[in-house]
């Protein structure tokens, strides 16, 4: 009897923690058009030279296109130090939104489902929404640490993008 109440419990504690997300947010406007804030986003070529939070990626996948169903090997740092990840890509639509989802163990532990969403604001300019979605038993233990740790490290990914997408876009202009 103990364990099936025990079954159950996990059971129940399994779901509600997948239908009750903890969710991080961040977004900056940025005077560049969605192209050109696309091109900074998926050039992970040059992320060593800018990004302060997604250190290195690439597309680790066969045929290393970015493409939904594409692995890719991301190398994150924030203040509890580094961790490389190898999330899969669910959305690619240039000039609009690259999402991808990560996993720790079997998928009941904890994903993350990531997203960067470009949205036209006006003439020459875009709001970068970076945001993930966090689900799975351990979640509720590391809230405080993701809210903490990761969502400032959302802000300053952002806002160092804005800058590189602003400088190219004020060279394109000079041209």
């Amino acid at each position: 009897m103990a364990l099936l109440v025990s079954s159950t419990a996990l059971a129940g504690y399994t779901a509600w923690t997948h239908t009750h997300p903890v969710r991080l947010e961040a977004s900056v406007e940025i005077a560049a058009e969605p192209e050109q804030v696309w091109d900074v986003l998926t050039d992970f070529d040059a992320y060593p030279r800018w990004n302060p939070f997604l250190q290195e990626a690439e597309v680790t996948s066969a045929g290393a296109e970015l493409r939904p169903g594409a692995t890719l090997r991301n190398r994150m740092v924030d203040a509890g130090g580094a961790s490389t990840f190898t999330p899969t890509v669910q959305v690619v639509e240039p000039d609009r939104e690259l999402r991808w989802l990560g996993k720790v163990g079997p998928g009941w532990l904890a994903d993350g489902e990531h997203r960067f969403l470009i949205e036209p604001t006006g003439h020459g300019t875009v709001r970068l929404i970076q945001s993930e979605r966090f689900t799975g038993v351990l979640i509720p233990f590391v809230e405080g640490y993701l809210k903490d740790n990761t969502l400032p490290q959302f802000h300053a990914m952002n806002q160092a993008l804005k800058e590189r997408a602003e400088h190219l876009a004020t060279r394109a202009d000079d041209s």
